[in-house]
């Protein structure tokens, strides 16, 4: 086998070892920085009223990959990180946005 063959498979082999290594963290850290801007998202819109598309405006530095959605029915903004995680919440009147449990 080439050299370059089984150098390249070892630093293939490094990377997947690095991101299994890192996931828990990522996927943690997703979690919160979704809470977060779903939070932050539902009293942006529901709570001032403001349009969705204004309230990302409001996140703090670093949530750059974290979207937002709206259900006007239900009064819910739920905010993603691709393939690591999402949460939602819902306006609950004088009690304000309240983050939807996950079961």
């Amino acid at each position: 086998m080439p050299r370059w063959k089984i150098v390249t498979l070892a630093i293939l082999a490094l990377l997947i070892a690095l991101i299994v290594w890192q996931y828990p963290g990522l996927k943690a850290q997703a979690e919160a920085g979704s809470a977060y801007g779903a939070r932050v998202g539902c009293s942006c819109r529901y709570v001032e009223n403001r349009e969705l598309g204004n309230c990302e405006s409001d996140f703090e530095p670093g949530m750059a990959m974290v979207s937002l959605s709206d259900d006007p029915e239900t009064r819910t903004v739920t905010a993603s990180v691709p393939l690591l995680g999402s949460a939602s919440a819902h306006y609950a009147g004088l009690s304000g946005c309240i983050l939807d449990r996950e079961d």
